[in-house]
């Protein structure tokens, strides 16, 4: 059986981490997009998603992440996914979202690629 979708958050250094558990469906990423909503209203413009205990998003779930990126780009924000199932990624390269998102092997190289960019 399933385990229901998680997610945990922090702000580290103005950066929004949100670290998932579960399968990245509507209910996960409407999670996803619910807990940046909350953070982006507060000034929050630099986002890290990690997916290390995501393998699988679906369709509707990256309809989500895709919104996500939307929002930051228009601000001048930037999201950087990490840990990334080698399925999850090749998604993300088929549609073309490394384009306008980055990606990193992990949470500290995240932050630090985020920092660079300042």
């Amino acid at each position: 059986m399933e385990q229901p979708f998680q997610l945990t958050s922090e702000v580290r250094n103005a950066h929004l981490i949100i670290s998932t558990n579960g399968y990245v469906n509507n209910v996960g990423g409407e999670a996803i997009a619910t807990e940046f909503e909350k953070y982006f209203g507060e000034g929050v413009r630099k986002v890290i998603i990690n997916l290390a205990h995501s393998k699988v998003v679906n369709s509707i779930g990256m309809s989500f992440l895709i919104e996500i990126i939307e929002r930051l780009s228009e601000s001048g924000g930037r999201l950087v996914f990490t840990n990334l199932d080698p399925a999850v990624e090749k998604m993300l390269t088929i549609m073309g979202l490394f384009g306008y998102a980055g990606k990193a092997d992990t949470v500290e190289d995240a932050l630090h690629t985020l920092s660079d960019r300042n």
